[in-house]
């Protein structure tokens, strides 16, 4: 009985050490359980004797090695997975900010397009006798003279289709005010009361594509011409009675030039007296009245 228990202590001690050992070596291979699952313990014994005397060749060596092997072949796996899945999610986001840059691009185009549309009708129904556009100016041509060519609207149209929008710097005017057939001018070559008129086209010409509820004119006819200011109020008048998107265009303007006056639905008067300004609704023939008598030298 004592031997016994004597041997049963030993084999303990052995049985600890031996697991002590496998703790050493680190992870084992699922294949090593397999392989000595049926072999007696005997002879799994003196296999290990023999390898703790061939291991001491290596006791320099990490005996956890493999463990970290495994632990960072994980690691590697799970940092690949995550950065597929950074991959797909930079080719999500460069395929939507792709999409979104083609929209802006088409929006903007389109909008372009409505508004060179719009300005070259007003601009023709102000100066029945000329011509006018609106040109798109690029960083390749930044340096190039607007009136050095001239280029029919199916080609600016081609251009300006295979042009990003990054690439453009502005938007320029080309008018003629003589002949539809004369070489067109630049804004900066105008008269003043050239640009006054150019300047009202493109408002005329945006109102017709996003239209306000009302609009406030300062004396935006001081500088015309008798002819283009008659032309521009006969155009207040028709846009103010006609019906874009559901609303009627209201214009407030002040003016001291007749033709203005005699288009205007309501006249109102601002007297300065006593040091203070009041306003007073007047009919159509005193507004005249006052305005020619102020023009007299």
């Amino acid at each position: 009985m004592e031997k016994s228990m004597g041997r049963r202590a030993l084999l303990s001690e052995r049985q600890v050490a031996n697991s002590r050992d496998i703790r050493d070596l680190g992870v084992l291979p699922e294949e090593a359980f397999a392989r000595f699952e049926r072999t007696k313990s005997e002879a799994i014994e003196k296999k290990l004797k023999k390898v703790h005397e061939a291991l001491k060749k290596y006791s320099h060596v990490n005996k956890k090695a493999f463990e970290q092997y495994a632990n960072f072949t994980k690691q590697k796996e799970t940092l690949t997975r995550r950065r597929q899945e950074l991959d797909q999610s930079r080719a999500s986001i460069e395929e939507l900010i792709e999409v979104l840059d083609q929209r802006k691009d088409e929006a903007i185009e389109r909008t372009f397009k409505q508004v060179s549309r719009e300005f070259a009708n007003v601009f023709e129904n102000l100066v029945p006798a000329g011509r006018g556009r609106l040109i798109i100016q690029r960083k390749a041509d930044r340096v190039e003279r607007l009136d050095d060519e001239e280029e029919d609207d199916s080609e600016e149209d081609e251009r300006r289709a295979n042009a990003a929008v990054e690439n453009y710097t502005g938007v320029g005017i080309s008018v003629s005010f003589n002949s539809k057939h004369d070489e067109q001018q630049r804004i900066q070559q105008l008269s003043g009361g050239q640009k006054s008129l150019c300047a009202l086209s493109l408002v005329f010409a945006i109102q017709q594509c996003d239209p306000a509820p009302f609009y406030l004119f300062d004396e935006i006819d001081a500088n015309l011409d008798a002819q283009y200011r008659t032309a521009v109020a006969q155009m207040l008048s028709n846009i103010s009675r006609q019906q874009t998107h559901g609303l009627n265009g209201q214009f407030i303007c002040t003016t001291f030039r007749p033709e203005m006056l005699r288009v205007a639905d309501k006249c109102y008067g601002v007297m300065y007296r006593n040091k203070s300004s009041s306003i007073d609704v007047v009919t159509r023939e005193e507004a005249v009245e006052f305005v020619v008598e102020g023009q007299k030298p």
